[in-house]
């Protein structure tokens, strides 16, 4: 009783922080670009703070200890890129959809086609995190009732608590999870090194090998290869430049100035949150070791080391980071719409809400028949953003890159990173080929195209 109470508690203080309804379409969809740093820092960590990785971050934990903080490392050399690469420039930009910069740099063809690219990788990123929240409540959920039915009713509740006030909604939910998070994730860790200090503690179920991140030796370790996780980290550092989520959040920053600091502070706290959920499901195997299933450390965590009360408590703290993440990316879908393709009639405040309804029902579909292994689909799902990856930095860095050059990246960062899916596959280790190769293809194809095409005007 007292774990409902809790759940119920903190969820209708995250329902009342967010229940603002939105007086303009300017607030609904960029929180009249006067975001401060505390606020734009808080709602910049939850918004990457997502059950999806977090379930995806923790099974890995348990299954190879310690190195996998490797994982958590990806986000922080991603989201340093971005910060030095277009944290300012996206400001500067402060426009409602990162999508419009192909527009205004190329054309509008170049423009509407990143949109498609970006909406397709969203749909495809928020049916993980459908399909994560579900995962995550499973264990509470009754037997009678079939996952399907738990994450569409998940779904429903996240879309109740964007529909008021869109991104001003978002963001002052983001503030409190974010506080809440700050609490729960350190308690998990310090909980998790006592209980498996009465068990051996780590070394007793992990090799040596696995108690310390060391890429060279771990380069091809069959726990987790570091190959893979380079590759992991060229990908991130080049798809999130282009992360709709993010830049709507930019353009509602206060300065360029805080918009800077914030995604710089972001990096360090993100990696600092998953890194301790990672540790803390390593010393879970300690105490745990027979997990029928690894994305369930997680839960298994709070139901077996959380009194009651904090129990209820640790679940709404996990049900806000996908609330907040998932409704952050469904309102920047809708502004992207709005944006790209519909015009003023979309920006409305009411159009945006019905394209919200859309999109929740698209990633439930998604969920339901799409998704089987989160870590996987997470980072195929990113195929479409990487191809955008050259026209997105030549178009604020590189004055002679041109419209035909940006067109030829696009074909062949989607072409490369879908050839390299269906020939060599996720067995295969696609990711590299596709990573490591396949962006500098994308920025050479570019770069040749744009200098035999470019004329004296544009150099």
């Amino acid at each position: 009783m007292l774990d409902i109470i809790a759940f119920l508690a903190l969820l209708l203080l995250l329902a009342g922080a967010g229940w603002r309804r939105a007086s303009s379409a300017a607030s609904f969809t960029v929180a009249s670009r006067d975001l401060s740093l505390f606020p734009l820092v808080a709602t910049l960590v939850m918004t990457e703070f997502n059950t999806s990785t977090l379930l995806a971050f923790a099974a890995a934990g348990y299954g190879a200890g310690p190195m996998a903080l490797a994982l958590p490392a990806v986000f922080l050399v991603g989201l340093l890129f971005y910060t030095v690469t277009v944290a300012r420039a996206w400001k500067r930009f402060d426009r409602l959809s990162v999508a419009e910069l192909f527009t205004v740099r190329y054309s509008k063809g170049v423009g509407r086609t990143a949109s498609l690219l970006l909406l397709l990788a969203m749909t495809g990123f928020t049916a993980t995190y459908v399909k994560s929240l579900a995962l995550l409540f499973t264990p509470l959920a009754p037997a009678w009732l079939p996952v399907p039915a738990l994450s569409g009713l998940l779904s429903v509740v996240v879309l109740l608590s964007v529909l008021p006030g869109g991104l001003v909604s978002i963001v002052r939910a983001d503030v409190v999870a974010f506080l809440a998070t700050i609490v729960l994730l350190p308690l998990l860790l310090v909980l998790g090194m006592k209980q498996s200090a009465l068990s051996g503690g780590l070394a007793s179920v992990f090799p040596s090998s696995q108690l310390a991140l060391n890429p060279i030796a771990q380069w091809s370790s069959t726990a987790l290869p570091m190959r893979f996780v380079s590759t992991l980290m060229v990908i991130t550092c080049f798809t999130y430049i282009a992360a709709p989520w993010y830049g709507q959040k930019i353009f509602a920053a206060r300065s360029t100035t805080v918009a800077f600091r914030a995604v710089g502070i972001s990096a360090v706290l993100v990696f600092l949150l998953y890194g301790a959920v990672v540790l803390a499901a390593a010393h879970l195997r300690a105490s745990q070791p027979l997990l029928a299933d690894a994305q369930l450390a997680v839960p298994t965590m709070v139901l077996v080391w959380l009194p009651t009360g904090l129990r209820g408590f640790a679940y709404a703290v996990l049900f806000g980071a996908a609330l907040t993440t998932l409704a952050g990316v469904w309102s920047a879908m809708a502004t992207m719409i709005a944006a790209d393709f519909g015009g003023p009639q979309l920006a409305t405040v009411s159009s945006q809400r019905m394209l919200l309804v859309l999109f929740a029902i698209s990633s439930w579909l998604g969920a339901t028949f799409l998704v089987d292994q989160i870590l996987d689909r997470l980072i195929l799902a990113n195929i479409p953003v990487a191809a955008l990856s050259f026209a997105l930095l030549a178009g604020f860095h590189w004055k002679r890159a041109t419209t035909a050059g940006a067109w030829a990246s696009m074909i062949v960062g989607v072409a490369w990173g879908v050839g390299c899916y269906v020939v060599v596959g996720e067995v295969g280790g696609y990711t590299w080929p596709w990573a490591m190769y396949g962006i500098p293809l994308i920025f050479a194809t570019g770069i040749i195209t744009s200098l035999f095409t470019s004329s004296g005007a544009e150099s």
